[in-house]
């Protein structure tokens, strides 16, 4: 197949509609855009590569464990599938100003999780151009993925995805 999966969710926000720009920059016969909801059992074999991408709050990030999402499910079965030798993305969508202290946490989950099922983690983005205190996705002076925040920053939004698109053109 050789296309790219894009796992994306929740559905019908600001990570499905830059889930769309993901696809649209890299051209849309290149990818094959799956709701994480409906990837649970999808075998995800024939893709050259994987982006994962989602919001940054979930149960995994807060304390509520009755709030549970669509990426908590996934991530409980993504170890039944095979991710050896798959090259895999990830992108959040976070809030730099009211979750200074949280800013894309769930980049550096979803990255462990891949890293755990043998998957290859490529994408890594550096501070430039970020302002935030901690996030569990900053690693080595990068972040695990892409950080996009649509709330305070939507203006940078399409130029932070297409450098990244071409960034990981070279990697895939």
């Amino acid at each position: 197949m050789n296309k790219i999966a894009i796992l994306y969710g929740p559905t019908g926000g600001n990570t499905e509609r830059a889930a769309r720009m993901i696809a649209g920059a890299f051209g849309e016969l290149s990818t094959e855009l799956i709701p994480v909801k409906e990837a649970g059992g999808k075998d995800l074999s024939p893709y050259l590569g994987i982006i994962f991408g989602g919001p940054t709050v979930g149960s995994n990030t807060w304390a509520d464990s009755n709030q549970r999402n669509d990426w908590d499910l996934f991530l409980t079965q993504l170890h039944k599938m095979n991710l050896h030798g798959k090259k895999c993305a990830v992108f959040g969508l976070g809030d730099h100003v009211s979750y200074s202290f949280y800013f894309v946490d769930d980049i550096g989950v979803m990255a462990d999780r891949i890293l755990e099922t043998g998957g290859t983690l490529i994408g890594s983005v550096g501070p430039e151009g970020y302002t935030f205190d901690e996030s569990k996705a900053f690693r080595d002076g990068k972040f695990a993925g892409l950080p996009l925040d649509e709330d305070n920053e939507p203006e940078k939004t399409e130029d932070r995805i297409n450098r990244w698109v071409e960034q990981l053109k070279k990697e895939f």
